[in-house]
């Protein structure tokens, strides 16, 4: 039997940053409470670009050509996976381009565009990457 807990292997994921005017692109799925990076997890055979240009296209209509998303080295994010628990989460975070409009897709309930101040929105995870763009200056405060 495998511990969902802190003693089993981290789930593996991708998401994607994408910041627009000092704010922070995030999705809610259907049925959660918290708000999420775009991206998932990796399929069998996938690399993180594919699986993230894949999530992308799923989650929002957005076409993302891997080595696009390649070409941004990612920042790695650990901390605990929302509503697993108490499973720890590993997320590879990329920067780069997709084309296209972001739409809410079949999964996903809404999208927002959130700086700090909505960080009692959002799961660990995505509080963390928030923390970390504001530290850069990347995303408002408010």
């Amino acid at each position: 039997m495998t511990d969902s807990g802190s003693g089993a292997a981290p789930l593996e994921s991708v998401g994607w940053v994408c910041v627009r005017d000092g704010q922070l692109l995030a999705v809610r799925t259907r049925g959660r409470d918290a708000f999420y990076l775009p991206g998932g997890k990796l399929e069998p055979g996938e690399d993180g670009p594919q699986a993230l240009a894949r999530e992308l296209a799923e989650e929002l209509g957005l076409t993302a050509a891997p080595a696009a998303l390649a070409a941004s080295e990612p920042f790695v994010i650990e901390d605990e996976a929302h509503g697993q628990g108490g499973r720890r989460l590993r997320m590879a975070c990329y920067t780069g381009a997709a084309q296209g409009e972001p739409v809410p897709g079949r999964e996903i309930a809404e999208l927002a565009w959130l700086t700090a101040a909505g960080a009692g929105r959002c799961a660990p995870a995505l509080r963390r990457v928030l923390d970390r763009l504001v530290a850069e200056g990347r995303v408002r405060r408010a």
